[in-house]
């Protein structure tokens, strides 16, 4: 009978342990991408120009779960701002759960300059946690340093 305990015991033991690992593997393992967030591959053309204040507009396409969403960009900056240049990003786009995420107000802080051509690059971020990352040649005559509203409205 004490053997048949001890067995027992053994045995009690022996599942909480499993359901213990089970329970914090649950807890604990990341969840994936595919269920969660994802990213985006953005490709976009801009057009900007200023003296003090700049203004800019372009176009692009948001490469989502394997599908093509085009953009409209627009945007301005208040700064030190002089110059006009014409701007090819690419880049990633992450924190998109839903493509809809992606359209809406981003905010930039930075500077930057071009003359005839030059590399830029770019950060933004808006109120929906989609962060997109861009860099790219531009060409034209720029001096920039500013903080910047721009706005995405898929078409």
């Amino acid at each position: 009978m004490l053997r048949n305990r001890r067995s027992r015991t053994s045995l009690l033991r022996s599942f909480a342990s499993s359901l213990a690992a089970f329970v914090l593997f649950a807890f604990v393992a990341p969840v994936t991408p595919c269920l969660a967030q994802a990213s985006g591959h953005v490709r976009v053309k801009i057009v900007k120009a200023g003296l003090l204040v700049g203004g800019g507009t372009g176009s692009g396409v948001l490469t989502y779960r394997g599908r093509n969403y085009s953009f409209r960009v627009s945007g301005l900056s208040f700064g030190v701002t002089a110059g006009a240049t014409v701007g090819r990003f690419e880049g990633r786009a992450s924190g998109i759960r839903d493509v809809s995420d992606f359209a809406g107000s981003y905010s930039s802080v930075g500077g930057g300059g071009a003359l005839v051509g030059g590399l830029g690059g770019v950060h933004l971020r808006n109120d929906k946690g989609v962060v997109i990352v861009l860099q790219g040649p531009k060409a034209g005559v720029e001096f920039a340093a500013n903080l910047s509203e721009i706005r995405i409205l898929l078409k």
